[in-house]
């Protein structure tokens, strides 16, 4: 056996390294200062008779040893995450700390009506919540930075669990007047592809949308410039031009104080399904699917 073992602290600090690419920024990650972190990854070094990363002044470049060893690095954390989530699933369900990541076409949806509920019925859990794109909330759970993710599927997210909340409808947000008479639901080849604006790639809500469409034109056609729902909607309030939005968006109040109207889409699969995924064999898969059947709950209100 090897006369040493790497700490977990000092994965850590290499892993937070790695992530952010600079010594100051990965230190306040890991709330500690800059000289603990650099001494912690340099101890690590030492002890292995190794060169994992290369300093200069301006940049923080890994060997490909030290590549190698950050992957590892994950899988060790992880496994150790699961230890904890281990006697965490032991214990009264959703009564300590739980690291959510939301994308943003469902965050400012759901969370203001989920939170409160979750805050009554379980007030010793402690909740943290990251927004951000489908790709890097994955990314975040198969590194163990979070135990699940809502999520809109399909997505390829890896060798996840997931449990389907509700299924969410594509509807047409067109300004007023345009037409002067709006059907009650669109059919995909009313969509002027030539005034069709769409979130900018990274989102997955586009790729949902435009696959409901099935019109692979739109893709080379729609502007993609909008980075949120909120500003793809103002954009057609002011006349730019019309855009896809989902259900939830429209049931909770995105067009609220705009003179936007929306009619449904009216395809086969002119919706997204919403999911609460996790880990393949996570311990706190029930806890997981408590969480789901409250949020179903809330979304039933």
């Amino acid at each position: 056996m090897s006369t040493y073992l790497p700490t977990l602290k000092q994965l850590q600090y290499l892993v937070a390294l790695e992530q952010h690419g600079h010594f100051g920024k990965a230190a306040d990650a890991c709330y500690v200062t800059q000289s603990t972190l650099s001494a912690g990854i340099r101890e690590l070094e030492s002890l292995l008779g190794l060169v994992l990363v290369e300093r200069t002044r301006r940049v923080v470049r890994f060997t490909p040893l030290g590549q190698k060893m950050v992957l590892k690095a994950h899988r060790i954390l992880r496994e150790a995450e699961e230890l904890a989530d281990m006697a965490r699933a032991s214990g009264k369900p959703l009564a300590d700390e739980l690291r959510i990541s939301v994308i943003p076409t469902i965050a400012p949806f759901l969370l203001p009506r989920l939170l409160p509920e979750l805050r009554s019925r379980y007030p010793d859990l402690k909740l943290y919540l990251r927004e951000e794109t489908s790709a890097a909330a994955c990314d975040a759970l198969h590194r163990g930075q979070v135990d699940c993710v809502l999520l809109a599927l399909p997505f390829a997210c890896g060798d996840i669990e997931h449990a389907t909340l509700f299924r969410d409808r594509f509807f047409v947000a067109f300004p007023k007047g345009e037409p002067d008479n709006p059907p009650n639901t669109i059919l995909p080849e009313m969509i002027d592809e030539s005034r069709l604006l769409l979130l900018v790639d990274g989102h997955c809500l586009k790729d949902h949308a435009l696959a409901a469409c099935n019109r692979p034109e739109l893709r080379a056609s729609a502007m993609m410039l909008g980075t949120s729902l909120h500003t793809l909607i103002q954009m057609v309030d002011g006349g730019l031009g019309q855009t896809l939005i989902p259900e939830m968006a429209v049931k909770y109040g995105l067009l609220n104080g705009t003179q936007v109207q929306a009619r449904p889409l009216e395809a086969p699969y002119a919706n997204r399904e919403i999911a609460l995924v996790w880990r393949t064999n996570s311990p706190r898969q029930p806890e997981f699917e408590l969480l789901a059947n409250i949020i179903r709950e809330v979304v039933s209100i």
